[in-house]
């Protein structure tokens, strides 16, 4: 299997006017301005890792309890203050 070679003749065009500088397309962000992303960003992971952590142990604490008490009709929170008094002397 013969590759036939093309050959391509070209001009070199230079530029009657001389063409401007290319300028980004939008300013760079100051070094603070990341540095505070960064840490925002960070501080979210942090605070999702420890609600998806917290979560999964309130689960698993539940799961045992309702094991220990079987089946749980109603259930009821009081909160109860406890005064020991002295002598009225």
């Amino acid at each position: 299997m013969a590759e036939e070679i093309e050959t391509v003749e070209g001009e070199l065009v230079v530029a009657e006017q001389p063409v401007g500088a290319i300028e980004p397309a939008r300013p760079a962000l100051p070094p603070v301005a990341v540095a505070a992303g960064v840490a925002a960003t960070g501080f979210a992971a942090g605070m999702a890792t420890v609600a998806v952590v917290r979560h999964r142990r309130v689960r698993k604490a539940t799961r045992r309890r309702n094991k220990m008490l079987g089946r749980v009709v109603a259930s009821r929170s009081f909160l109860v203050d406890v005064h020991v008094l002295g002598d009225r002397s």
